[in-house]
């Protein structure tokens, strides 16, 4: 069995992780603050990503916090009585916003039942010196973890997805969390238009040897009424097939260092607006084949990373 599993996976779990360090079972309760971003309100640009809805992964209703976080805690609560939880600031740029407003929110959900820290989920270009004062701050005294949005290293792909930042801006932001010692997850997409395995395999090289806790690696989805749908039946590039992810998925742990935490390892779309690929609605079908290409390399995360 691999160190850093609990069960059959060969690479490094956020289950495995969870459960060593806090000795209970942790979920993270997605939550929606209303913050907007800077490459939607014109700040940096216009639109959002091309693949996201409005700048976030997916339709989200900003009702009162603690509503949202109760709703779910609920649910988790008939199945997991002990559970502990992470509240997760998801949707859009959750760092964009005055630091009063920041504070009253992040402050809001910590102090709930249960809580033992924040992931706060934003971009490298989206963090002001004083925000970056109050993180350092919260990380003293609760488990703070910063999510970053980087997609890919290649420039011309960032570009095209209308990403708004740079990698510069990225590895300003890394070193900056880096110097106050907050934990970093960083999000990567396989299957952006035009992108060889070569490309996605050198973003996981890059991230592997920089300074972060964990990594979230999707699968390109295209969803209705996106730019990115707009750019697939013009540009009609091409889409990964579920083995050609999968084969990508097991070369990309090889080279990850076995330390990095693995938060996600696929995509998670919503159905009815789902356009390509269709292969990525079976979750757990997609985690079953890179589990089985694994033991048949009989391969494990960080084989092939080198310091």
């Amino acid at each position: 069995m691999f160190k850093y599993s609990l069960d059959n996976k060969r690479y490094h779990t956020l289950n495995y992780y969870y459960k060593n360090k806090y000795k209970s079972k942790v979920f993270k309760v997605s939550l929606n603050a209303g913050f907007t971003c800077p490459n939607i309100d014109g700040k940096k640009g216009f639109g959002g990503c091309t693949y996201c809805y409005n700048g976030s992964g997916e339709k989200v209703n900003s009702t009162d916090l603690v509503k949202q976080f109760n709703d779910i805690k609920n649910i988790m609560l008939k199945k997991w009585p002990k559970a502990k939880y992470i509240g997760y600031f998801q949707a859009n740029t959750n760092t964009y916003a005055p630091l009063s407003e920041l504070k009253e929110k992040y402050e809001l959900i910590l102090k709930q039942d249960g809580v033992i820290g924040l992931n706060i989920a934003t971009r490298p270009d989206s963090i002001t010196p004083e925000v970056y004062d109050y993180l350092e701050e919260l990380n003293k005294r609760t488990d703070l973890v910063i999510e970053l949005g980087l997609q890919t290293i290649k420039e011309e792909t960032a570009k095209y997805i209308n990403r708004g930042s740079t990698l510069k801006e990225f590895e300003e932001c890394l070193n900056e969390l880096n110097k106050r010692n907050i934990d970093v997850v960083v999000h990567i997409i396989n299957g952006l238009p035009f992108e060889t395995k070569e490309d996605m395999i050198n973003t996981v090289k890059y991230l592997s040897h920089k300074k972060i806790l964990g990594i979230k690696i999707h699968m390109l989805h295209i969803l209705k009424d996106t730019t990115m749908f707009k750019q697939y039946l013009k540009d009609n590039f091409h889409i990964l097939t579920k083995e050609e992810y999968v084969d990508i998925v097991c070369d990309q742990l090889e080279y990850l260092k076995d330390t990095i935490v693995i938060n996600r390892i696929t995509g998670d779309p919503i159905k009815e607006e789902l356009v390509e690929p269709e292969w990525l609605i079976k979750k757990f079908g997609v985690l079953n084949e890179i589990d089985k290409e694994m033991k048949k390399r009989d391969s494990y995360q960080g084989i092939k990373y080198e310091d």
